[in-house]
């Protein structure tokens, strides 16, 4: 695929990467904001790939069977977004020129659903290059399963130095490795510089021989040598056996006159004299702002007929295939028809289970009506019950299993999901200890960014996993995930609320979602015969469990392990005639935007609230109000067995009672 240059070839290759620079230093100069020196040393590498190899219709940009490009340093943007906008992505110049404005379709930072050709949201570092491990893994997978005659394209990178120095990129970069997802390409932006000066400040590894100790094809070239970059891009994509990493060698800011190179231009706008004098000096008139000279467009759009032509044949294929069907339905599933047909678990009123394990089953009775979900976990499948149990293990030589084993790398697992919802065709769900999630967050606010349907399978969540000790025990992790926009903490207290939070993560396509579950057994709760469903409850958030048998007085709230406790102290309280209700509260984002008549029923005015959750009370102030009282733990846990953890820090049915009434005689 590689373009046998002319002169006259040469000189409107060297014009069109000009423009590239020059669009990136006049939208940064207007802001008076963003990242010059990328865009500037990274235009030729990135101008070759999309001219030679990237393939793409700029007039279908969903389009399934396109190649994905992530900026993996997404400062750098405005040299995607030059891209965009030459190729004839439904990017204006007027979009260029509102670069990092309010309502703009050009944010500092690109973001996923915001503008046509943007991939993943990139801006935190290492991100963008380990989703795009989870795109090539969805890429595989699909190809494997459909055929290549459906599912044919390749996933490309442009990470820079801090990308390769944050920890994601070697933890994904290492999966990537093991699977041999030899469609996965990155190139490198090796300009040695950060915002703080030369990479040699802090970061003197050889980053090739790393890679290849990971399992990946490693080069190096010029990347301003563009001939040197195709060579290198052609035997990237040729070689399929494992992923390839073409360091270019770069210069920041190229062809400024004083600054290239230097680390001034990496975060700074180059300032009105430094850009005039750049634009001279590519040949450019220093006093056009915003000049594209019609043969670039023309260069940069030669290939989009032929590539609307090639998209155009698929759909064809897609169209007349025995499989086209199938992978369509896989790629937009019915979500509301599949959840609608499985066989939901239940167990039997008063019998003991773990809600981990009721997620398991739960799994497995999802995976029969879902060919697209796909689990893993970070070397915890056992503990978490995560895996799904008529299928093996995916591996480098088997790709059709739908279980991962993504080792102890929660923070690239979380991140590899990601790239799997984004690509499409899959569900992922992931698991670990919920305490393990400060090793994910990253991720985890991505997917929420994102709006990408994600569930987290989270065990041992609170202090009564017990003898593991304070370093496990999750006190403070619950209300973090329920600060996050767009995720659906759920905290479900037996069978019928897991199997109904699994429903509600299903249902929810514009975000993800974080199962909260006990290592411990909980008993299946009886529900009030004239009350609402374990499904309708928690679908709305929390719902009246129990109701007062008398006028009522106290309101118990309560989450996951917690509510059999609530249910017990109520026994108690109501045989000393005080009328109490028990609320599960299992979402409280789902509570929270329920009609206020609904939420003034659920937690009435002039009954005194009590919350019960062993983790940090300080949100529930919300829910019980200035009168009202919280039982939780507001210090860290430790090491003891669970029932001892229990006593000691007021987790008794007789320490609520006592609590409720200190309360009521308020």
């Amino acid at each position: 695929m590689s373009h046998a240059e002319s002169p006259t070839d040469h000189a409107l290759d060297e014009l069109s990467v000009c423009t590239l620079r020059s669009l990136a230093m006049d939208a940064i100069q207007q802001a008076n904001s963003g990242h010059p020196g990328l865009p500037m040393g990274a235009a030729d590498a990135a101008f070759v790939l999309w001219m030679e190899q990237l393939k793409f219709d700029a007039s279908a940009p969903e389009w399934p069977d396109r190649d994905r490009f992530v900026l993996s340093a997404g400062h750098g943007s405005m040299l995607l977004y030059g891209l965009l906008h030459l190729s004839g992505y439904d990017l204006s110049m007027d979009d260029l020129k509102a670069f990092r404005q309010w309502g703009s379709r050009t944010p500092g930072h690109p973001e996923f659903g915001h503008t046509a050709g943007v991939e993943c949201t990139t801006g935190p570092l290492g991100q963008g290059i380990s989703m795009a491990v989870g795109m090539a893994l969805g890429e595989a997978r699909l190809r494997a399963e459909y055929g290549q005659e459906l599912v044919d394209h390749h996933t490309w990178v442009l990470a820079g130095d801090g990308c390769l120095m944050e920890g994601v990129s070697n933890e994904a970069a290492s999966l990537a490795g093991l699977l041999k997802l030899g469609r996965l390409n990155v190139l490198w932006d090796d300009n040695h510089i950060t915002i703080d000066g030369d990479t040699a400040h802090s970061f003197n590894e050889d980053v090739c021989a790393r890679f290849t100790a990971l399992g990946w094809s490693v080069s190096r070239v010029d990347g301003h040598d563009r001939a040197a970059v195709s060579a290198a891009l052609a035997a990237a994509r040729a070689d399929e056996s494992k992923p390839s990493l073409i360091a270019c060698r770069t210069q920041i800011g190229r062809c400024s006159p004083n600054l290239e190179g230097s680390n001034k231009t990496h975060g700074s706008p180059l300032g009105p004299a430094e850009v005039a004098a750049t634009k001279a000096a590519m040949g450019l008139d220093p006093e056009r702002f915003f000049h594209v000279q019609p043969e670039v467009y023309t260069r940069f759009q030669v290939r989009n007929s032929a590539l609307a032509a090639e998209r155009a044949a698929w759909e064809v294929r897609v169209a007349t295939h025995p499989r086209g069907a199938a992978l369509r339905e896989r790629l937009a599933p019915d979500m509301e028809r599949a959840v609608g047909s499985i066989a939901w678990p239940s167990q039997a009123t008063g019998s003991m289970l773990a809600t981990r394990k009721a997620s398991n089953k739960v799994i497995q009775a999802v995976g029969q009506v879902l060919p697209g979900l796909l689990g893993g976990s970070a070397d915890l499948e056992g503990s978490n019950g995560t895996r799904i149990a008529d299928s093996g293990h995916l591996s480098s030589d088997e790709l059709a299993p739908r279980n991962i084993h993504y080792g102890v790398r929660e923070h690239a697992m979380g991140a590899v999901a990601n790239g799997l919802a984004v690509h499409g065709g899959h569900t992922p769900f992931v698991g670990t200890f919920l305490v393990f999630h400060d090793y994910m967050r990253p991720a985890v606010r991505m997917s929420a960014l994102m709006r990408q349907q994600v569930v987290y399978v989270y065990t041992h969540d609170s202090i009564f996993l017990g003898e593991d000790g304070p370093t496990h025990q999750p006190v403070e992790t619950l209300q973090a995930l329920r600060g996050v926009p767009n995720l659906l903490t759920l905290r479900p207290a037996d069978m019928a609320e897991t199997a109904a939070s699994w429903r509600v993560a299903l249902l929810h396509r514009e975000g993800p979602s974080a199962l909260c579950l006990t290592r411990q057994n909980l008993p299946e709760l009886e529900r009030d015969s004239d009350g609402v469903s374990a499904w309708e409850g928690v679908s709305r958030g929390g719902y009246i469990l129990r109701e007062a048998s008398g006028v009522l007085k106290l309101v118990l709230i309560a989450t996951g392990s917690e509510v059999p406790l609530a249910l017990a102290a109520r026994d108690l309280l109501e045989g000393r005639g005080v009328g109490t209700r028990v609320v599960s509260m299992p979402c409280c984002e789902l509570f929270d935007v329920q009609e206020r008549e609904y939420r003034r029923k659920v937690l009435p005015a002039g009954a005194a609230k009590l919350s019960i959750e062993a983790g940090v009370t300080r949100d529930w102030a919300r829910y019980v109000g200035i009168d009202g009282a919280s039982i939780g733990i507001d210090t860290f846990g430790a090491s003891a067995p669970a029932n001892i953890l229990a006593e000691k820090f007021g987790f008794t049915p007789e320490h609520v009672v006592a609590k409720a009434q200190e309360l009521l005689v308020q």
